[in-house]
């Protein structure tokens, strides 16, 4: 069998539906899926608008800063709109009743509540920005916090990701924070609730779970897990879906670099967990957990 023989043999094969099958995607009234590529375009929008100045337009002033605004969330509706209902049409490939006109208007109504939540986010990012700033002797400004630190670009990823998911957009968010970690190497699930004054300091290699709670005024150093410990199959043997299976965090708790911490268990209220420990029971308020050798 020559070359071009073997070519035509293998797209055979690749062509076959038991070879594709599992991988392959059918789109719902010949409407696409998601594109990362626009997905990537409405965070920098995003961007812009909470931090305006910092990125995007190089000069904004407090005349122009309305207009500018008024720009950008012209735009943000229109591309949220477009990729929401691409989201809607992919999580539903099986719905007869939803059709690409009725996944249009419902991916408006919700880009209008998402845009609605951005005084919201934006607030919450503020505190994120504080934290990083009062946890980090380095920092020299609010500035170098907002245009350099990770924990930033993360938490923007994350907090625009968490809006999404509760207003019910399928995919997309988890399309978002998964942009963050290959950026900056934090792996944040956009289903963990995060309270406010949060911070991150490094943050490579951190990851924090699906159905993690962490309180108000917490702190996490490089390379901590906040993840599941092994988790219950059904009758089937299939994994169960949907438990809550990572950790609560309380308030005011400082985790250190690569600490683990596994299971359903609850930090309580101002603990310190040091450096390089493994924890997979209640910790209790005020404790300290430490390496000792």
């Amino acid at each position: 069998m020559d070359n071009r023989q073997q070519i035509i043999q293998t797209v055979q094969e690749l062509s076959s539906p038991e070879s594709y099958n599992l991988v392959y995607h059918k789109s719902t009234g010949d409407v696409p899926m998601p594109s990362v590529n626009a997905l990537a375009k409405i965070v920098e929008t995003i961007q812009e608008i909470i931090f305006p100045g910092y990125f995007g337009r190089d000069v904004v002033c407090h005349d122009t800063i309305s207009f500018y605004t008024g720009v950008n969330v012209d735009k943000l509706f229109a591309m949220l709109s477009q990729q929401i209902q691409r989201g809607l049409l992919f999580d539903c490939q099986e719905c007869k009743d939803l059709t690409k006109e009725k996944a249009a208007e419902m991916a408006e109504d919700i880009a209008v509540a998402f845009i609605k939540r951005l005084p919201y986010i934006r607030h919450m990012l503020s505190l994120d920005i504080q934290a990083a700033y009062n946890g980090d002797p380095a920092a020299k400004s609010y500035g170098e916090i907002i245009f350099c630190y990770p924990v930033i670009k993360t938490l923007l990823h994350y907090r625009t990701a968490h809006e999404l998911l509760l207003l019910n957009v399928p995919l997309i968010p988890r399309i978002i924070t998964e942009m963050a970690h290959s950026l900056t190497g934090i792996d944040i699930h956009p289903a963990a609730q995060i309270g406010e004054y949060f911070t991150i300091d490094h943050g490579t290699g951190v990851v924090i779970g699906a159905t993690c709670i962490i309180g108000n005024h917490v702190q996490l150093y490089q390379g901590v897990t906040l993840g599941a410990k092994n988790f219950p199959l059904d009758e089937n043997g299939n994994p169960i879906k949907g438990i809550p299976r990572h950790p609560i965090v309380e308030d005011d708790v400082i985790i250190y670099s690569n600490a683990t911490l596994l299971g359903r268990i609850t930090i309580g209220k101002g603990a310190v967990i040091g450096a390089n420990v493994w924890v997979t029971h209640d910790v209790e308020a005020n404790a300290k957990v430490l390496y000792t050798k």
